[in-house]
């Protein structure tokens, strides 16, 4: 859940701090004041495509951050957060987001800087925008089978299905790099033994760069360190005026005192800890200085054995940045596949029957995991169409479209997810035949059917945040009703923020916020707060009539907020 978003800079706004709650949340305006502006802001912190167009005339950068969430419950999120050296607090993350003028871009969660698809892949699991804007899952068909998956409730099947796939195409490599020619066998042998021979001459040990790095850096400023320790030392156990002396001679003052005046007792005994304390620091810092050796050639030998680290880090793991580990474990791996490929023709018939039963159990897994798709497609799909009746597209029709894929061979019909390929088809008028939903043009029609989608799931799906842009476009009277109901069930389980011009819509929200655009001194800008009391009332006026001090619109207004408001 989105908690709250700061935004400086960004388009026409200034500067906008806005707390965000849960339930349904209301974005409300007039035309051109600047509500896709807010949800194009949340895009960008998002992790969407943004550039220098989007800084404010004047500005150098463009910033946006909010507080993240996270529902414990999600332990793919847990796993990725530690993957990256990302850790929560209390349950939430920062995240934020940078523009320059030169369009350079930067991310951060909580402290550590990130990447923009870094950004968008964790964000995903949380938020969706429905609208103009990234993150519309339903112009990915690749996320119809996810959505037809969690309706049929068979996530953990499919899940399941693709380690067993995976292996299955690990096994098929091992065999394919097997049957290559045995010039060609003997040349990557050869290769993997190269590597193997250089990994193991270096004698690696996990964590020594970092133990290397440490020793190279206290070498290389010896001189500075030294003359440190050296002031230190001069002002302890100097022989003019050294802070041991001073401290004996105070403390023994203290304790003559104390022997005067036992109410002083406690701060005569904290005085000759503290004495005794600074003697234990002198004394250890003293043993430091003498263990204290500058070492040019042992400096040498530590940046020689870093420049081996950086040149097989180079060659045999993802990047110079990684760990040992990652040379260790390729030097593994290739011990592993050099070993295999020697002994290629003992264990092959053992791989290609292997092969062969992966292949018998993945189609028959596959084809179990296809029947249960089947089986949900026509009920999720009449599911979706009485909600999208409700919504204003009576005669719609939705399809769940469940065809087999093309076998890449004779023994290869199967994907990562199974033998289906699946894509959702609507015909939102009468006598028009169902057509991919990625090819609706109105993104009124593609907003309610997301949120028809949403209330069918709303059970099993994960994402804590809907964002909808654009519901209530080509609908009104009883329509808009039966939408904002949907967004008010809806949101009783998931935040749900929603631009609308509609007031039959805004009357349900839990909050109200209102986006309205000024001139000063010749410059536009957005302001974005919240309305609630007499204020909402108005705004709700304005929204039913365009005249937020009219008698009758205000009486409207509150006929329509004491009947349908939270």
């Amino acid at each position: 859940m989105l908690e709250d978003i700061r935004i400086k800079d960004f388009a026409l706004i200034d500067e906008v701090s806005l707390d965000i709650g849960p339930g349904f949340t209301v974005l409300s305006g007039e035309t051109g004041a600047g509500k896709s502006i807010l949800i194009g802001a949340i895009s960008f912190l998002l992790g969407g495509k943004g550039g220098a167009e989007l800084i404010r005339t004047g500005a150098s950068e463009a910033q946006v951050s909010g507080t993240l969430k996270i529902n414990r419950n999600l332990p793919h999120v847990h796993t990725w957060l530690s993957e990256h050296g990302i850790e929560a607090e209390n349950d939430r993350l920062l995240i934020r987001r940078l523009i320059k003028n030169t369009g350079k871009s930067a991310a951060w969660i909580q402290s550590v800087p990130v990447t923009r698809q870094d950004l968008a892949e964790l964000t995903a699991w949380f938020i969706d925008i429905h609208g103009q804007h990234e993150h519309q899952s339903l112009m990915r068909t690749s996320e119809h089978r996810r959505f037809l998956d969690s309706y049929a409730e068979i996530e953990n099947e499919v899940e399941q299905f693709t380690a067993l796939y995976a292996k299955l195409v690990e096994k098929r490599n091992i065999l394919a790099a097997a049957d290559e020619s045995d010039s060609r066998r003997e040349e990557k042998m050869e290769l993997l033994r190269f590597a193997v021979e250089e990994i193991n001459a270096a004698r690696l040990h996990e964590g020594e760069d970092a133990e290397l790095t440490q020793e190279e850096n206290r070498l290389s400023q010896y001189e500075k360190l030294y003359r440190e320790i050296e002031e230190f030392s001069g002002i302890i156990n100097g022989d003019h005026g050294s802070a041991i002396s001073a401290l004996k001679k105070a403390n023994a003052h203290l304790e003559h005192a104390s022997q005067a005046d036992p109410s002083i007792e406690n701060l005569a005994k904290r005085m000759e800890n503290v004495f005794y304390e600074l003697s234990d620091i002198a004394e250890e810092v003293r043993s430091y200085s003498q263990s204290l050796v500058f070492d040019p050639a042992r400096l040498e030998e530590i940046q020689e054995r870093l420049a081996l680290f950086f040149k097989l880090k180079k060659k045999y793991a993802p990047s110079v940045q990684s760990s040992l580990a990652e040379v260790i474990a390729y030097a593994q791996n290739a011990a592993e596949q050099l070993d295999f490929l020697a002994a290629a023709d003992t264990n092959k018939k053992a791989l290609i029957d292997e092969i062969s039963s992966l292949e018998r159990q993945a189609y028959k897994d596959a084809s179990l995991i296809s029947a249960k798709r089947r089986a949900a497609a026509d009920k999720m799909a009449k599911a979706v169409e009485t909600v999208l009746g409700d919504l204003g597209m009576k005669n719609s029709v939705f399809c769940v479209h469940i065809e087999q894929k093309e076998a890449v061979s004779e023994d290869q019909k199967c994907g990562p997810y199974g033998i289906d390929n699946i894509e959702f088809l609507i015909s939102a008028n009468p006598g028009n035949p169902p057509k991919p939903l990625a090819k609706i043009a109105s993104g009124g029609e593609l907003s309610r059917v997301m949120l028809a989608l949403k209330t069918v799931l709303n059970r099993s799906d994960i994402t804590d945040t809907l964002i909808f842009d654009e519901i209530d476009t080509g609908i009104g009277g009883e329509v808009s009703v039966a939408v904002g109901a949907h967004l008010k069930h809806l949101a009783c389980s998931r935040q749900i923020l929603c631009i609308t011009h509609l007031a039959a819509i805004a009357v349900y929200a839990d909050t109200q916020i209102k986006i309205e655009k000024s001139v000063q001194h010749g410059s536009a800008s957005t302001h974005v707060y919240p309305v609630c009391g007499e204020k909402r009332v108005e705004e709700i006026a304005r929204m039913l009539s365009g005249d937020a001090v009219s008698a009758v619109s205000l009486e409207h207004a509150r006929s329509l907020l004491k009947n349908y408001g939270g």
